[in-house]
């Protein structure tokens, strides 16, 4: 019972962490020196690092409801699941590294120099290099691992059927979310706030 709580616990703070995220980050025109402020900045930092904490406390979450799951006929399922989280979480955070410190760190050089140049060369080299394939293939296992997850709570009988859908439509669509205005990015940021909640609950009140 200990595992399971603690494993809920952390769901429910990874949600707060994807919901501060996008909260949190400051949004500018990101080709400007407004922009380099703004990854030169304490709130870019912190709500970049919130996202990744927010990734290793989902899979340790996962990895708690695959316990449960693995009494139960949904066992294959949730095991392909984790599999695929957990491989698109380490496939994902090199990227969300980049962005964090390598983006800051452009930002504090860009304002020395006073070179909108050098920011968008830089941060184009950081974004669109070899290393968003990866970001890219991370986020759509995550998707997949997230889908099937909801699939095997859906099987199990142990959970109400419907309550893996909002994690998993959080992270179907965490990849589209990157090409919305902020506010759209901060109801994402909500929605899988909800879905790691659900899941938390559900755990804890399993039938």
């Amino acid at each position: 019972m200990t595992r399971t709580l603690l494993a809920a616990l952390s769901l429910a703070v990874a949600g707060v962490c994807f919901f501060a995220y996008p909260a949190i980050r400051p949004y500018t025109d990101e080709a400007s020196l407004a922009g380099a402020g703004a990854f030169a900045s304490p709130a870019w930092l912190i709500s970049h690092t919130l996202a990744m904490v927010g990734f290793i406390l989902l899979v340790l979450g996962l990895l708690g409801l695959y316990g449960i799951l693995r009494e139960t006929r949904a066992e294959p399922r949730a095991l392909a699941a984790l599999v695929l989280t957990w491989a698109g979480v380490g496939l994902t955070l090199p990227y969300y590294g980049a962005e964090t410190f390598a983006l800051a760190a452009v930002g504090r050089e860009t304002l020395q120099q006073n070179s909108v140049d050098l920011l968008v060369t830089l941060t184009d080299a950081i974004r669109f290099g070899e290393g968003v394939w990866l970001f890219a293939a991370g986020l759509l296992a995550l998707a997949a691992g997230s889908i099937l997850f909801a699939a095997a709570i859906r099987r199990s009988g142990i959970f109400a059927q419907w309550s893996g859908i909002p994690l998993a439509l959080g992270f179907a669509l965490f990849l589209p979310q990157f090409f919305t205005p902020p506010a759209v990015r901060i109801a994402h940021g909500l929605l899988v706030m909800i879905g790691c909640w659900l899941v938390a609950w559900s755990m804890t009140n399993r039938r």
